[in-house]
């Protein structure tokens, strides 16, 4: 039977609107877990170990804007392929912790009344990548054990041992540092910031707009 090209036109827009209605814009905010079931989430801002000694977050899920959290995947996908690093085997290979992803601005405001230092909490009038969506805070893991490789300080540590230019660190520490980043920068296309090791920002976020709690459901 000879099919009516109409029919065939409109599979094609069917096709054409299931596809623009299941892929996200780059900007909208998504669970990392859908996308990358197995990454670690250990979200600091739902516990009390962070800055604020408060819980900020009321949820431990963690969100990310969708063109972000597909070039983390790359970053996961890359150090899950790798087996030995530093004379050492990783028989599930290294992964991510992420600490933080999308921030809502309202607890960026909470934490500037109590850091009120740019160098170490954005100015929330101006909004962080963090509150679009656009920044990680993150280590390194072993796969099989989830125990975090050795950095040169913890999380949310304010001073220049926390900088990237510090080198008062072990060769392990540095080497670990280094392995973080240039597979951030390389393979995500993430970019550091110089005073935090853990923090990577997605450029293209800097486009996007700054969010709230509720914004994550739109």
């Amino acid at each position: 039977m000879k099919k009516h090209p109409l029919n065939v036109t409109f599979w094609l827009i069917l096709l054409a609107s299931c596809s623009s209605q299941t892929e996200p814009t780059p900007d909208k905010l998504v669970l990392i877990k859908d996308y990358i079931p197995e990454i670690d989430i250990d979200l600091k801002y739902s516990t009390m170990e962070n800055f604020t000694d408060t819980i900020l977050y009321p949820t431990d899920s963690c969100w990310l804007a969708y063109g972000a959290m597909q070039n983390l995947k790359l970053v996961e996908d890359s150090l899950n392929n790798i087996r030995e690093y530093q004379g050492k085997i990783y028989p599930k290979g290294i992964g991510l912790r992420i600490w933080d992803g999308f921030r809502p601005i309202s607890v960026q405001y909470k934490m500037w009344e109590i850091v009120p230092d740019s160098r170490y909490v954005a100015d929330p009038r101006k909004g962080s990548s963090h509150n679009r969506g656009g920044a990680v805070d993150v280590t390194l893991i072993d796969k099989a054990t989830g125990e975090e490789l050795a950095m040169p300080t913890g999380f949310d540590y304010f001073g220049e041992e926390a900088h990237h230019g510090s080198l008062g660190h072990s060769k392990e520490i540095l080497e670990n540092r280094e392995l973080l980043r240039s597979i951030m920068e390389n393979i995500g296309e993430f970019s550091l910031y110089e005073e935090e090791w853990w923090h990577y920002k997605f450029p293209p976020s800097d486009a996007y707009p700054l969010r709230d709690w509720e914004d994550k459901e739109h």
